[in-house]
């Protein structure tokens, strides 16, 4: 898209949106959904397991009340409202009750420790925070002493309700309190949150986020109403979301991505929002909802693939033969597809007759029968994972963005898509490679800056309003984005090579038994590598191999596992520069998850983490 182009879309998004906020979109959804349904929460009762659903009229409604419960509680315009809850109706009504109040929700990673939570909410100073249950309550209680600005604590479950504070710090109400204070209030007097509301303008702020901290502390990054709305118009132009659609919210809401897919677009659309309070339940839930689409990132796909590789794995010769038949068609049909190319009408046919009777019944396996799109996003899609899920007849479109760009930049297209690359440049949105090869990104998605940090600001945004990103890049002369890796994790071997891990550890993880995998080389003679075995699958593997043994750390000093993980190895290397191909590797008799802090809350690696715990592995590896 040339740069008129690009001005010609933006310029026709803004008019699109033009002097709107969220509450404009909400009032609109409201009106003319009102009796649809909205937000759904799976509960147990004496009548069993069923959904309680609340409208798109209740849904609004109710965040009214709790905007009119955040006003009678002191909350106002601009204050932060910190959230700490699963995904479940009570934490988009909390969200979106702080927004009609004027407010910015902020939803905290349910993993961060007591440190972080005092950190994130001093730094944005928190006025009242809304939180679940036990566990969150026992994060929050130890800091609460440092953090005098926090004047109100609402906690979702009554029973675990603390007595009032002897002497100073934050009362605590209950979440049933609290709503029914907002109830009585906005009654007697609905004028004062419709004044709050007519108060917002497009450049307020819509939320607060914190970035993961891959390479630090984690940063603030507030996102506007007009960013939001600007993001959701020029997804929605590029993918295919219904009216009244079907989703699943099952990842972490203080990532960008959730919060778009789960708390904005929905709004848009009207959509009927069904929670998965546990990610660890998402294969359950999707077969209980069906949804639309899924987005997950790229280690949601293996777990799902390992799943169904099971599933399938048990089913007799001759089925097994079939489907695989089924699946090569598959894969050459939406090989076929990809941008430059054009589907043979014969191969369209194929394709159309094993999807119906063989691809459609084992899609809807895992509940995803009815869904069009589907999406990864934060890191590379090991290329095995593709084959496999496009062999099913799904194709997993990678998609590229940041906190800082409130979303998504690139976009694999329904009618434009490649494999390997991230996508094309959303509407309206600019996108160049630098000199270095760093990624730049310019228009109306880009944040300003870093709450309370000046010289990071900076350097995020240069002079000329491009915001740099920090990743390596390169465009294709179609215009298709690929991410080499981020800029500042690029080895540089003591002979002067700079390689690019992530390419190394996808390849690594391409074996289902490794579940995680490190690439580490800095000023080093050679790649090294530290991995783990996936949890999930790798007790099946020692189980069908008749090894006896199904504990990691036991799997872990296995000969036959060992032995495997080397096959890996070697078959990664085979694929490899020479310069890239890992010398010696160490298998770790432990799981990194985001609990024991190896991975982010968006289960990306933390590198200094790991390299600092593992120093002595990593040192061992080159014989120091």
């Amino acid at each position: 898209m040339g740069h008129s182009e690009v001005l010609r879309a933006r310029t026709e998004v803004e008019a699109e949106i033009r002097g709107r906020t969220l509450v404009d979109w909400f009032r609109d959804a409201a009106r003319q959904d009102a009796d649809a349904p909205a937000l759904s929460d799976r509960i147990s009762d004496t009548s069993g397991d069923h959904w309680k659903t609340l409208t798109w009229g209740e849904y609004r409604q109710t965040a009214l009340e709790l905007a009119a419960a955040y006003i009678e509680a002191g909350v106002r315009h601009g204050d932060v409202v910190a959230l700490m809850l699963p995904n479940r109706s009570e934490h988009l009504l909390a969200d979106l009750g702080a927004v009609h109040a004027a407010a910015v929700p902020l939803t905290v990673y349910a993993t961060f420790a007591p440190e972080q939570i005092a950190y994130v909410a001093a730094d944005c100073r928190a006025k009242v925070a809304v939180i679940d249950g036990a566990d969150q309550l026992a994060r929050w209680q130890p800091v609460l002493d440092q953090l005098p600005e926090l004047h109100t604590v609402v906690v979702r479950d009554a029973a675990v309700l603390p007595p009032p504070p002897q002497g100073g710090g934050p009362r605590f109400v209950s979440w049933d309190d609290f709503c029914e204070s907002g109830r009585r209030r906005h009654a007697a007097d609905p004028s004062e949150v419709e004044e709050r509301m007519a108060g917002l303008r497009p450049g307020d702020a819509a939320t607060m986020l914190y970035t993961s901290g891959t390479t630090g502390s984690p940063k603030g990054v507030a996102e506007t109403h007009h960013q939001v709305l600007y993001q959701v118009t020029v997804a929605m132009r590029a993918t295919r979301l219904p009216h009244r659609g079907i989703t699943l919210s099952y990842l972490p809401l203080a990532h960008i991505a959730e919060r778009v897919l789960s708390v904005y677009m929905p709004i848009r659309v009207s959509a009927h929002i069904h929670f998965c309070p546990d990610p660890v339940q998402v294969g359950a839930y999707l077969g209980l909802v069906r949804p639309n689409g899924l987005f997950g990132v790229p280690r949601v796909w293996e777990k799902l693939q390992a799943g169904l590789t099971a599933a399938l794995g048990a089913a007799p010769q001759e089925q097994r033969d079939a489907i695989e038949a089924a699946a090569e068609v598959s894969r050459a049909h939406i090989a076929a597809g990809q941008y430059g190319r054009q589907r043979d009408p014969e191969l369209a046919e194929r394709f159309a007759r094993v999807d119906e009777q063989v691809l459609k019944p084992i899609r809807a396996l895992i509940g995803l029968d009815r869904a069009e799109f589907f999406a990864s996003a934060a890191a590379p899609m090991p290329e095995e994972v593709l084959r496999f899920f496009s062999g099913l007849g799904i194709t997993v479109r990678d998609i590229y963005g940041m906190t800082e760009n409130c979303g998504a930049v690139t976009v694999n297209r329904e009618d434009g898509y490649k494999f390997g690359s991230v996508g094309l440049p959303l509407d309206g949105i600019e996108v160049r490679i630098a000199e270095d090869g760093e990624i730049m990104v310019r228009g109306p998605i880009n944040v300003t800056g870093y709450l309370n940090r000046p010289e990071e600001s900076a350097a995020l945004i240069d002079e000329d309003q491009w915001l740099h990103t920090g990743d390596i890049g390169r465009m294709d002369d179609d215009g298709f984005l690929y991410v080499v890796d981020r800029k500042k994790e690029l080895i540089i071997t003591a002979g002067g090579e700079n390689i690019a891990p992530a390419g190394i550890e996808s390849l690594l993880k391409e074996h289902p038994l490794i579940g995680q995998a490190l690439a580490y080389g800095d000023r080093r003679p050679y790649p090294v590598a530290l991995l783990t075995l996936d949890a999930e699958v790798a007790p099946g593997w020692a189980g069908s191999a008749g090894l006896g043994v199904s504990d990691l750390a036991e799997l872990a000093q296995h000969p036959a596992v060992l032995a495997e993980v080397e096959r890996a190895v070697t078959e990664a290397n085979r694929r490899l520069a020479r310069v890239q191909q890992v010398k010696r590797w160490r298998l770790l008799p432990v799981e990194w998850t985001a609990e024991s802090e190896e991975l982010t809350p968006t289960l990306k690696l933390k590198r200094r983490v790991i390299q600092t715990k593992y120093a002595d592995a990593i040192d061992e590896l080159y014989g120091s």
